[in-house]
């Protein structure tokens, strides 16, 4: 069951009972994780009992756990392995949480949590709780109470949920309202994949989503929600969410990069970008080894690097590869992705500084022939004048690459992953739309 569609329908029931529903807040967790659903959601629902607007103190735990504990059961395959969900009450402003839900909420997106970890702090705060199967839904239900406080970058999504009877059946969207509904819509993005001419915001999934709609702005996601055609809409909701954000991300040099995380980590291309079996893209960097005076070597010499670490561009990140193909040795950039096995799954990256010039064999001053070697360490020779040069020469190469920060087109790109379009970059940008 979908995640986001139990808060939904949660949502509608507290309504329906006099609640005031703030806000449906909607945060991806570590999509690194071991133990994760598909695109590791966990929902709050902040919501006002009846009579607290009028300044009474209202204790509404258990009414409000006993209605999230119908609608899971409802709704959730609990029997199916695999399926373990947990609901978790707070009382308070979801601004005034307390620092150890805020710290828990972080490192849920950030890091890694054991259910023991979510369980310890529930007890110690004294929340309400439920749990079926193992409770790991806890980590997350935990980590989305806290979420209000630990973040504040947000984005908005507005979902369309199918009729149930329709659930597992082909979607009926139309392609081309979808495109002409974004089509001079900035502030929406992650909607369609114009390059590939695919839709992106209808899921292939079995699940009860239509589509949904990711912006900067409540009001545009809905208006460009309106415009779609499609099958009949039985709900939607507008949810506040932290995708798009790169909340996952954290900055590190490679030494200290860890799997099961992601990162934005600095370093110099050492090895030329390699295709391999199943057309993905591998390239190695390597960070300034501890000690090295970056005024001394030039860029991309061995001698002044450390630690290698190899990058991948997978085949479905599709055109993004030729970006990555497009690196040379010696290049300077910024890497973002996710560390697993070892190997960062390249989400975006920057380049700082491009070669410009590359060694090659010299020509003979005077005759203009190419020049051959005179033999390990001597240099080059010219055979018909004689004359000698002690190494290679330098020319000028014409790069398919700028400055600047290029990413995985939208088909590829994962929830929390900041998209180029939002802005605040600290280079240029290449957005792919």
């Amino acid at each position: 069951m979908c995640t986001t569609y139990v808060a939904a329908v949660l949502g509608e029931r507290l309504g329906d009972a006099g609640y005031d529903v703030h806000r449906h807040l909607l945060v991806r967790c570590n999509p690194a994780v071991e133990h994760k659903t598909r695109g590791n959601a966990a929902l709050a629902l902040h919501v006002e009992a009846p009579g607290m607007g009028d300044g009474r103190t209202v204790d509404a735990t258990g009414e409000l756990l006993a209605s999230a504990r119908t609608v899971i059961e409802d709704l959730a395959i609990t029997d199916e392995e695999g399926t373990n969900p947990g609901v978790v009450v707070a009382p308070g402003a979801p601004a005034s949480i307390p620092d150890t839900v805020r710290t828990f909420a972080e490192t849920a997106v950030r890091g890694h949590h054991r259910i023991d970890d979510a369980t310890a702090l529930i007890d110690r705060l004294e929340y309400a709780s439920a749990a079926w199967g193992l409770g790991r839904g806890r980590i997350g239900a935990l980590a989305a109470i806290g979420a209000w406080a630990a973040h504040d970058d947000w984005t908005y999504e507005r979902i369309a949920y199918r009729e149930p009877g329709r659930w597992g059946t082909p979607r009926s969207v139309d392609d081309d309202s979808v495109f002409d509904a974004t089509r001079n819509e900035p502030a929406v993005w992650d909607t369609v994949d114009r390059s590939a001419g695919t839709v992106v915001a209808a899921p292939h999934t079995p699940g009860p989503v239509l589509y949904g709609i990711r912006g900067d702005d409540p009001g545009t996601v809905e208006a460009v929600a309106a415009e779609i055609e499609s099958e009949p809409v039985d709900r939607a909701v507008t949810f506040v969410t932290n995708q798009g954000t790169d909340a996952h991300v954290r900055d590190a040099a490679i030494d200290d990069v860890v799997d099961g995380h992601a990162y934005q980590i600095p370093g110099t291309v050492v090895e030329p970008p390699e295709t391999r079996a199943g057309g993905h893209v591998f390239l190695t960097i390597a960070g300034e080894p501890e000690g090295s005076d970056a005024s001394q070597p030039e860029s991309g010499d061995p001698d002044r690097t450390g630690t290698p670490l190899e990058c991948v561009a997978f085949e479905p990140t599709k055109r993004f590869r030729d970006r990555v193909r497009a690196l040379r040795v010696g290049d300077e950039v910024t890497v973002v992705g996710e560390l697993s096995q070892g190997t960062l799954k390249l989400e975006k990256f920057a380049v700082r500084a491009l070669e410009q010039t590359e060694l090659t064999t010299p020509t003979c001053p005077d005759c203009g022939r190419t020049m051959e070697s005179a033999g390990a360490d001597q240099g080059y020779r010219c055979r018909d004048c004689g004359t000698a040069r002690e190494g290679p020469a330098r020319r000028r190469l014409d790069r398919d690459l700028e400055r600047g920060w290029y990413e995985v087109p939208p088909l590829a790109r994962r929830h929390v992953a900041k998209p180029l379009a939002r802005g605040g970059f600290d280079a240029p940008t290449h957005p792919e739309r």
